[in-house]
């Protein structure tokens, strides 16, 4: 598609703004990629910001990992996930005045760049365009724009991401399932797999696992698991047996509790990790950030609530600590994001 969205003619050459200008915000995560399109309300301070949002449109798609999907499908995705937002909100092309990407496996300057170099292909010159992990996107979701504290994610795959007052960031895990997320979803399901393998040839103890997770694939036998695994090995067809974890360790079944115990723990030490780096808690170790939790494993669950057991065990060390639940998806962070940064800019231009 490129360059043909555009109509010379329609684009605002002078990047100037009316009242159809439009924000993309986009998480593009593993699993799912969603953008909203939103309209570009005054850029004042975001505290201002009207409550509930106006979100013209919404748009769902596939993964946009190119570290899971390869960089083509990446980019078709994306691609086409904004197209759907902008026709659903009766707008175009010409009329975004910035877009704010964040997507999973964007993880060192040269991802941002290609996706950048990409970006610029499709959009004119005026439109601004910032490109970031979705973990920036989920803590802007619970922020509303603003970039400190910490943000734990926990979907299929896992990452905790923060900011300092002073600018600073830090991460940890977010390596995905090869280098060791165990926290994730994914890390979850497959030690849930692979309990039910080693219960079956003997070099584990039995578990509730075999039946619920045999019964959930609509299998017959734990030796068919090997075939179904390698069939599609996808993260989040893996990710996806979660809850039938969370229940057997909800029914007692102590091999699905250790590793919901093992998962809680992982978790809690990639924030923590991220909390020392970049000194969130202050020198005495109890000054107050927000923790903000995003992603499937942490929703609440009726007996097992991983989320809560995950901020308990971090109060251990951080008693400043509360968790935010946000109540906007990641995407409108991206859209928040983007007000954000282009209110910065505004306001570098005004006093310069």
């Amino acid at each position: 598609m490129k360059n043909s969205h555009l109509n010379g003619d329609e684009v605002h050459e002078n990047g100037g703004c009316d009242n159809d200008d439009v924000v993309l915000g986009v998480d593009g995560g593993t699993t799912s990629t969603v953008c909203v399109c939103v309209p570009l309300l005054p850029l004042i301070s975001n505290q201002n910001l009207p409550n509930p949002l106006p979100i013209l449109a919404r748009a769902v798609a596939g993964s946009s990992n190119h570290n899971s999907v390869g960089e083509s499908a990446s980019k078709d995705t994306l691609e086409k996930v904004m197209s759907e937002a902008l026709s659903k909100s009766g707008s175009n092309w010409s009329a975004v005045r910035a877009v704010c990407l964040g997507v999973s496996g964007v993880n060192h300057p040269t991802d941002q760049e290609r996706i950048l170099h990409w970006l610029r292909e499709i959009f004119p010159s005026h439109v601004k365009l910032y490109v970031h992990n979705d973990a920036l996107a989920a803590l802007a979701s619970g922020t509303m724009g603003k970039l400190h504290g910490c943000v734990l994610i926990a979907g299929t795959g896992s990452i905790s991401y923060g900011f300092s007052k002073d600018g600073r960031e830090a991460r940890a895990a977010g390596a995905g399932p090869v280098l060791g997320d165990w926290g994730s979803g994914y890390g979850i399901a497959a030690q849930a797999l692979t309990a039910v393998v080693r219960a079956h040839d003997g070099r584990g103890p039995q578990t509730a696992l075999t039946d619920r997770i045999l019964k959930a694939l609509s299998l017959s036998s734990p030796d068919e698991l090997i075939g179904w695994t390698y069939a599609d090995p996808s993260w989040a067809r893996i990710a996806a047996l979660v809850p039938d974890v969370v229940s057997c360790a909800e029914s007692g079944d102590q091999i699905a509790h250790k590793i919901l115990v093992d998962a809680v723990q992982e978790l809690a030490l990639s924030v923590k990790a991220v909390v020392q780096r970049l000194s969130l808690c202050g020198a005495d170790g109890n000054d107050s950030f927000p923790v903000v939790m995003v992603g499937g494993v942490l929703e609440a669950n009726k007996g097992w609530d991983i989320g809560k057991e995950v901020i308990n065990c971090i109060h251990k060390h951080y008693p400043g600590a509360y968790p935010i639940r946000p109540e906007v998806e990641p995407a409108v962070g991206a859209a928040l994001l983007a007000w954000n940064f282009l209110m910065k800019e505004s306001e570098r231009h005004h006093n310069s």
